[in-house]
């Protein structure tokens, strides 16, 4: 399991070297002056030039790339532009509520999908699976943005269910707080779900061995949980690997409508403010998640079906 583990993580660190690469590119050919954005229209010119020579921003860019990637391998991530707050400081502020709302996001989507989808494989061309169908269509076409302002609107602004934004203090007013955006992510990543887990079990249901377990004369529970949802994990860990991906991307469109704090509505700010330090850090931390998921993922597959160890 550790030489998997190690293999595993051996190809991730290539990937995580050629993400820093392309941020660090996709920043100097970004255009507006970084300077001028943290200073304002009215800063003179000798403002800027100090500004530029103590943000290292004058010096020639394979220079630049190496006082980067040696940062980003000590987890310098500097201090922003904009506020000359240390980025680390802002990243430790505004993470815990991106992972808060991802899992609390990623949990509801799971308890909605996957039992909707048991239920609809059981019932094929019934009414719960064509409601699942209709669900999933919906899920599938709606953007996260989009629905996240029309439950703000509805249960919001109209009916005052829930708050409008802020992500709230303590543990049952951050429940509160955190409901209404998560329940957004989970409407649409459960469509997925559901779609998938119908898929995986009603496959699963057609095989030999499932309908030897009938003919033996097994309850039908344990014939759909025992031999068809067991053996349909492999897919479904790949799915739910996806949609915690997908939900953590998500999560930047919902923290704006919503106006959260975390790790999306940042990076988002400090883009339109030409912020070096805090945009690097914060791709870096979406990519590091991604790497990390996939990783786990890696490890799910080899308890899921040991084969895969085996093979590799």
């Amino acid at each position: 399991m550790a030489k998997y583990v190690l293999y595993r993580l051996g190809d991730a660190i290539p990937t995580l070297f050629l993400v820093l690469t392309l941020v660090f590119i996709a920043m100097r050919i970004l255009p507006g002056d970084p300077a001028l954005a943290a200073l304002g229209p009215m800063a003179d010119p000798v403002q800027l030039a100090l500004f530029r020579e103590r943000m290292g921003l004058n010096e020639p860019l394979p220079l630049q790339y190496i006082h980067f990637l040696w940062d980003a391998i000590r987890l310098d991530f500097g201090r922003s532009f904009i506020s000359d707050v240390p980025v680390a400081d802002l990243i430790a502020r505004n993470l815990p509520h991106t992972i808060y709302l991802t899992i609390v996001s990623v949990l509801m989507g799971l308890c909605l999908g996957i039992p909707f989808g048991v239920f609809a494989a059981t019932r094929r061309n019934r009414p719960p699976d064509n409601a699942l169908r209709i669900y999933s269509l919906i899920g599938y076409s709606i953007p996260d943005f989009y629905l996240a302002a029309i439950l703000l609107i509805v249960f919001s602004l109209q009916l005052g269910w829930f708050p409008i934004n802020g992500a709230g203090t303590g543990f049952w007013d951050g429940l509160h707080h955190i409901l209404l955006p998560a329940m957004t992510l989970a409407m649409l990543k459960s469509a997925f779900m559901g779609r998938l887990t119908r898929t995986s079990v009603l496959e699963v249901l057609g095989r030999d061995y499932v309908r030897t377990a009938r003919a033996k004369g097994a309850r039908e529970g344990r014939v759909i949980y025992r031999h068809g949802l067991r053996n349909a994990m492999l897919p479904l860990s790949t799915g739910i690997g996806i949609s915690i991906l997908a939900t953590l991307s998500g999560s930047v469109a919902v923290e704006l409508v919503f106006n959260r704090p975390g790790i999306g509505r940042l990076l988002i700010d400090a883009i339109s403010e030409r912020d070096y330090p805090v945009i690097q850090a914060g791709v870096m931390m979406f990519a590091f998640f991604v790497i990390l998921v996939n990783l786990v993922m890696d490890v799910v597959y080899v308890f899921v079906d040991p084969r895969i160890r085996m093979k590799s």
